[in-house]
């Protein structure tokens, strides 16, 4: 039992809920603490009874000392009790300082055997402010340090490959890059990609692919020199720093790593594999300057690589078209996120006409941006780059917000709306349009939904999925640009659409060109067929439109009839919705 150095009294037993008493002895025995008290002026430790219960052993009469217990600790310690007691900065206010320790302890003198053990207390000050007693339990922290020490190295290094992880070795490739800089000399930065991992894992299980991985690395790290890194970049991909490599040296250093895993097949448990890795490659700072620019450059490379033949290796050497659309696109970005942010995105309504009567039927919706200078783009302008960069689907949201206003503001105005392929299976999309017909019962008869015939034939599948599900909320669905994909008779009948819009190109040139009157009078006749509308696109003049009408064509749209504008001539004489509120 530890007693207190200034009155001398024992701890008191603790009262448990049953009423019988429980010594502090047996509660730090049961946790699996042993107490002590140090007297930094004598050097006296007092131990509690269960030392040799939780430090292995270990004599009480042999460890009565801070000098003695020292000579039981490892050399490598980073810290000990009496450091971390005696280099304290902290000032007693009275209650003494907290403080906490971890270090090895050898229970036997040169023995091999050691425990992680975590000390912790409090040490109190002396009249000259110093430290002069202190008080603390310790515990063995064996399992818990080695997890720590696994956490730590999985930090840095990659569990299957022990080669450094993405986050390592791109600290490391900071440093390298630095280090180049500042000697003038150059480094290079590698991404090889193990080729068809995928089928491995299809063909063999998970289990060969984690085979084949770290058999990869390691002949990639035996055709390193030795200052060179490797690192898992990603889950088939392997990151390479080459130190005093130049644009010279990186084609070698490629090469000979190509060879070294293609050179023999992969032994696993499933059976030989034969494997190969694609490489890409970037010389710094000679071509990429920072660590954004050395990364995206060399997946660039590597992206090259892959597309001029797999298993074969691509430098990356600056090009002054690819540089100028990065730009253009980055420009393009800002300036559709700024028109969507800042409500530029309109509307501009083109009409579609009966062939025969001339009245209008519905208005085709088609997107515009207007600039912050007051200038409208053009959907053509704008929606090409937005699918490259991703950002259609923001575009379709808000233009299907806009027209689904005018609709229930206008009793009498019927539209149709183009939709990207992105936004067929976009649930924000689905989720807006209909809780917009939901909410509007009446409205989905005076809408059209438009998709091009590229996009729908690329999964007829999927396409016709979209179109049921299109119907099923009682709108009409239409293929544009009909014409352009050659879609078969068969898969037109499976689409099961009410309308196509014959491709303009093809209906410009009508009174001119034989073939096209062919083809579209051929079209025409088909949707007749198949019980289908047709709206001729681009029509240019009356001669062409007379035409298209004897055919059978139903509907008219193109510059005779008139090109889209931002005009509503259906609110000429009608009432709207807010007219009729206002009543």
């Amino acid at each position: 039992m530890i007693h207190n150095k200034n009155n001398d009294a024992a701890v008191p037993p603790v009262p448990t809920e049953a009423g019988m008493p429980l010594d502090a002895a047996a509660i730090f025995a049961m946790v699996g603490e042993v107490p002590y008290a140090w007297d930094l002026a004598s050097d006296r430790i007092a131990w509690g009874a269960n030392l040799a219960d939780v430090l292995k052993g270990l004599d009480p009469a042999s460890v009565s000392t801070g000098r003695a217990f020292a000579l039981r600790l490892s050399g490598d310690n980073a810290q000990t009790r009496f450091e971390v007691i005696n280099h304290s900065v902290l000032a007693d206010p009275g209650d003494g300082v907290p403080f906490q320790a971890q270090y090895r302890v050898t229970p036997q003198p040169g023995g091999e055997t050691s425990m992680w053990v975590e000390d912790v207390g409090r040490w109190f000050a002396g009249p000259n402010g110093k430290p002069a007693r202190a008080v603390g339990v310790v515990r063995v922290i064996d399992e818990r340090r080695a997890e720590e020490e696994r956490l730590s190295y999985l930090s840095k290094f990659d569990g299957l490959t022990g080669e450094m992880n993405r986050w390592h070795l791109t600290e490391v490739l900071g440093a390298t890059l630095d280090e180049s800089v500042r000697f003038r000399s150059s480094c290079a930065f590698l991404i090889a990609a193990v080729d068809n991992l995928a089928r491995v894992n299809e063909a063999y299980g998970f289990d060969v692919a984690d085979e084949v991985i770290a058999t990869v690395a390691k002949r990639l790290r035996a055709k390193l020199r030795g200052g060179d890194c490797l690192g898992r970049f990603s889950g088939n991909k392997f990151g390479i720093i080459l130190k005093s490599c130049s644009a010279d040296d990186i084609v070698t250093a490629a090469e000979r790593l190509l060879a070294g895993v293609r050179d023999d097949v992969v032994q696993t448990r499933a059976g030989a594999v034969a494997v190969t890795v694609t490489i890409g490659g970037v010389v710094a700072p000679r071509h990429a300057r920072t660590i954004h620019e050395i990364l995206s450059r060399a997946q660039e490379a590597l992206d090259a690589a892959k597309a001029k033949r797999r298993g074969s290796f691509h430098a990356y050497r600056p090009n002054i078209e690819r540089e100028a659309l990065r730009r253009e696109n980055v420009r393009s970005t800002d300036e559709i996120i700024g028109a969507l942010n800042e409500r530029r995105i309109t509307v501009a309504f083109e009409p579609v006409v009966s062939a025969i009567t001339r009245a209008p039927m519905f208005y085709e919706c088609l997107m515009r941006i207007r600039r912050a200078d007051g200038t409208l783009v053009p959907a053509n302008d704008i929606i090409p780059i937005a699918e490259r960069l991703g950002l259609v689907r923001l575009l379709d949201h808000r233009v299907l917000e806009l027209v689904a206003a005018e609709m229930t503001r206008s009793p009498n105005f019927s539209a149709s709306l183009n939709v990207s392929p992105a936004s067929t299976t976009d649930p924000d999309w689905w989720s807006g349009l209909t809780g917009f017909l939901r909410a509007h019962p009446g409205v989905a008869e005076r809408l059209t939904i438009e998709i091009t015939e590229t996009a729908a034939i690329q999964d007829i599948d999927d396409t016709r999925g979209f179109v049921t599900r299109v119907r099923d909320l009682g709108c009409r669905i239409a293929i544009d640009d009909f014409g352009a994909g050659y879609t078969s008779f068969r898969n037109l009948r499976k689409l099961g659409v009410d309308m196509i819009k014959i491709d303009g190109a093809f209906v410009q040139n009508l009174t001119r060109s034989e073939d096209d009157r062919a083809f579209v009078r051929t079209l025409v006749e088909l949707a007749q067929r198949l019980s289908l509308s047709t709206v001729a696109e681009w029509v240019q003049d009356e001669e062409a439109a007379t035409m298209l009408a004897r055919w059978g064509c139903d509907y008219l749209q193109g510059a005779l009839i008139g090109l889209a504008s931002q005009d509503k001539p259906w609110l000429a004489g009608a009432a709207t919705t807010d007219d009729i509120a206002a009543k």
